[in-house]
């Protein structure tokens, strides 16, 4: 029976939602693995637009993070308040400054975020029912924000960047550096962090660092 993993999305698009490539090639490694997936996103809207094209927030737009998933869901998405659990083997979060933005706030206020609540309720229910969970890029910070409230002080990796690694620290996380192909595996608390673009050059060692979460994460199951 294969394993049921949730993959939890913030939108579409790097720089308000999921890292696009990330994003798909954690899908396309769950599923060479044999896993079936979950995606899964909170119905709130996005911190804000960014024009892509130009960088610049586009005033006076608004998106829904549930809507925008969707999009690299190909629609079989649902909301992350529905779900349990009970209902998943492992969790997966990819990065993209959607997981900083929407998913907590991080990008704007630091070490002093919060969580979004629904995220926090199920990173918190799967670290507590000893289910892993992976976190790609900037995701660790989404992750070690959520575990440090119920005392849980996870070994993670954002890549080599020290003012990001010492933010964690001041979450209540310990950074380990590791190279974009790099793994971090902290086995006593079943987390499984990643670089990715926080690193990556290219989308091929991007895709060798993302195979590589999969891969260790799957060794926990």
């Amino acid at each position: 029976m294969s394993k049921k993993i949730g993959v939890v999305l913030a939108g579409c698009g790097v720089y308000d939602g999921s890292e696009i490539h990330e994003a798909v090639l954690t899908l396309l490694a769950l599923d060479r693995a044999g896993a079936e997936v979950l995606c899964i996103a909170p119905n709130m809207d996005q911190a804000h637009v960014i024009n892509h094209l130009t960088g610049e927030v586009a005033g006076g737009e608004k998106r829904n993070v549930l809507v925008e998933s969707a999009r690299i869901a190909r629609g079989n998405v649902v909301d992350i308040a529905t779900v349990k659990p009970e209902q998943l083997s492992a969790l997966v979060i990819p990065g993209g400054f959607g997981a900083a933005k929407n998913l907590c706030n991080f990008a704007f206020v630091g070490e002093e975020c919060v969580v979004n609540a629904e995220v926090k309720k199920l990173i918190q229910a799967m670290a507590l029912a000893r289910k892993p969970i992976a976190a790609i890029c900037i995701a660790p910070t989404v992750l070690t924000k959520a575990l440090s409230e119920v005392g849980i002080k996870p070994t993670v990796t954002i890549g080599t960047d020290k003012v990001t690694a010492a933010k964690i620290g001041m979450m209540g996380g310990i950074h380990e550096n590791q190279p974009v192909r790099g793994v971090t595996v902290d086995k006593g608390n079943r987390i499984v962090t990643s670089p990715a673009y926080m690193l990556g050059q290219s989308i091929s060692e991007v895709a060798d660092g993302i195979n590589n979460t999969i891969a260790e994460l799957m060794k926990l199951l």
